[in-house]
């Protein structure tokens, strides 16, 4: 039996008898009055569990996406069910807001009031909005009815599990429209004259001061009785591999979130990018073991199987083997690629194995370490209000030195390093993918 507050109202007004009657058995008599009367209110309330409930929600929604979970009640009892349901969605993903009394499209409110006839159904409606990537899931519906003189009621469970996917929010995307009207330059709607290997022939035109005398047509030259040079535009069906470190270091907090975060907008952006431009993108999420893996999807279907292989990816606090995950590399590809990892530049990474994996790697395939930066570091750096600020400074300047002599190895074993904050790592990545592929090194 669930009690109301009229209830608590109604033992409170027990005070006048009372004082009026300052005798013990007065005290008992109201109680028992009071107890009574919300048995009898419970026992004539309508059943709970005389309640059909169906939820509908939207299969997937991005972080900060707000979605609608929609519960359609119908009342199965003989009695007028007067109620109070709530759909147990975690309470940080809960939208609260103002109650409509709107019959059959019911409210935005966690909590939503009912009142049905025998037979009758009605639609609640709770708007939700998940703050993080991953499952967010409802298991149950509460149901709290009273009877009709709201003192006292029956409450239950009916078990219902709603599950909604939260995709990654993907902020990155704003940054794309600039990135792919570089790509289309380097694609051949202007021309690019570089000539270098992983390069494609476009067309011919007149030789101009500046222009690399390797490129001159002699045979088109003699034909037409002027220097003419061949211009080039970066291939097309190129192959890169996203490697996402899910290891211990990916949990490292950046700011307000987790470096995995940033990571995972590079990924997406980077994956955008080259889908448009038309190469093979690849993903693979490992630590230990792959997490998630993405291959052989293209054209719009790229981006949503990223997004669904990286709505559940977590860091997990174990040393990532990166010898295990060259070898996956190795495992999927057998030409020369765009090999992304997506870690962390530090002493750690590099006594795990990374310096001797890239070294490998970067015999057959080009190379990038993209790696995000804790501006907190900075911060400290410039400390020396006291002592405790000064021995600050000083760690963070060695943090930083160790940072910039894994950087410096991974260079001359022909790596590109890619160090940015949280919000820039995503642009800073695109961008060394364009002058890849403008330099005609992929």
């Amino acid at each position: 039996m669930a009690i109301t507050r009229r209830a608590v109202g109604l033992m409170a007004l027990g005070v006048v008898p009372a004082l009026l009657f300052p005798v013990p058995l007065t005290v008992l008599a109201w109680s028992l009055l009071v107890l009574a009367a919300c048995a009898l209110d419970a026992a004539l309330a309508a059943s709970p569990r005389q309640v059909a409930v169906q939820r509908d929600v939207p299969g997937s929604v991005r972080v900060h996406q707000p979605a609608t979970s929609v519960l359609t009640l119908t009342h199965t009892g003989p009695r007028r069910l007067r109620a109070v349901v709530r759909d147990a969605w975690p309470p940080s993903a809960l939208i609260t807001g103002e109650r409509t009394a709107v019959p059959l499209l019911g409210v935005l409110t966690p909590r939503s009031r009912v009142d049905l006839a025998p037979g009758e159904g009605v639609r609640v409606r709770t708007a939700v909005r998940a703050s993080r990537r991953g499952d967010l899931v409802a298991p149950f519906v509460a149901i709290r009815t009273v009877g009709p003189l709201g003192l006292a009621g029956r409450q239950a469970r009916v078990p219902l599990v709603g599950r909604l996917r939260v995709l990654p929010e993907f902020a990155s995307r704003r940054h794309l429209p600039s990135r792919l009207a570089r790509l289309r330059e380097l694609d051949g709607r202007a021309a690019v004259q570089v000539r270098a290997s992983g390069t494609e022939f476009d067309s011919l035109r007149e030789y101009v001061d500046g222009d690399d005398v390797r490129s001159i047509d002699w045979r088109a030259t003699a034909r037409r009785g002027d220097v003419v040079v061949r211009t080039w535009r970066p291939e097309r069906d190129r192959r890169v591999m996203v490697v996402l470190d899910t290891g211990r270091t990916s949990a490292v907090r950046v700011l307000d979130a987790p470096r995995i975060e940033a990571s995972i907008e590079a990924a997406l952006l980077l994956s955008a990018l080259a889908g448009r431009a038309g190469d093979r993108v690849e993903l693979l999420a490992y630590d230990r073991r792959v997490r998630t893996r993405v291959a052989g999807a293209s054209g719009a279907g790229l981006m949503a199987a990223m997004a669904e292989a990286l709505a559940g990816v977590e860091p997990t606090l174990v040393e990532t083997d990166w010898p295990g995950a060259a070898a996956q590399v190795r495992q999927r590809l057998s030409q020369r690629a765009l090999v992304v990892l997506l870690t962390a530049v530090d002493p750690a990474v590099a006594e795990a194995g990374l310096l001797d994996v890239v070294a490998r790697l970067s015999e057959r395939h080009q190379v990038v370490v993209a790696s995000v930066a804790d501006p907190e570091l900075a911060e400290l750096r410039v400390g020396r209000d006291d002592a405790g600020a000064v021995f600050d400074a000083a760690a963070a300047e060695r943090e930083g030195l160790e940072h910039a002599a894994v950087a410096m190895r991974l260079r001359r074993r022909g790596v590109e390093v890619v160090e940015a904050l949280p919000a820039d790592l995503a642009p800073r990545l695109a961008d060394t993918y364009l002058a890849l592929k403008a330099a005609g090194r992929l």
